[in-house]
């Protein structure tokens, strides 16, 4: 293990998990609020979607912080369709403890294995490449006829 502060940056990405869950959470929240004020949302549908997420909502948030792309939804619609706080929150710490955990130990292999051997030019390599296609597929996209 590198020489690293890691405590530290585990309790830092615990912090940055939370805030933006549970910010996620709460413009969910809101949107709820202003959605209600502006339509009725007593329908039956609703309802019952309600309560799968207060009884099922949980595990959905803990498990959500191992996946790529779905974190961002699965917060915003436990914000949406109300969670309960007393069974979100634990659940937020719960899966920001695991994300910080998958983050702070990919994230020290990744930057070890480029920086800490021998191949400092390697990161530098694929950073370019990875821009470098970015402007390609901007570029390409801005050339494309819109419809």
């Amino acid at each position: 293990m590198p020489d690293w502060p890691v405590v530290p940056l585990y309790a830092f990405l615990v912090v940055v998990a939370f805030c933006r869950a549970g910010g996620t959470y709460l413009v969910g929240r809101g949107a709820r609020g202003a959605a209600g004020r502006r339509w009725s949302l007593d329908n039956a549908w609703l309802a019952r979607g309600e309560e799968v997420v207060r009884r099922f909502g949980a595990p959905a948030v803990t498990l959500c912080f191992l996946t790529v792309g779905v974190q961002t939804a699965v917060n915003l619609a436990a914000g949406t369709l109300r969670m309960p706080l007393r069974r979100y929150v634990p659940a937020l710490f719960l899966g920001a403890l695991i994300w910080a955990g998958v983050y702070l130990t990919v994230g020290i292999a990744v930057v070890e294995t480029f920086w800490g051997g021998s191949r400092p030019w390697a990161l530098l390599g694929v950073l370019a490449a990875v821009a470098a296609t970015a402007v390609l597929v901007r570029h390409l996209l801005r050339r494309r006829p819109q419809h």
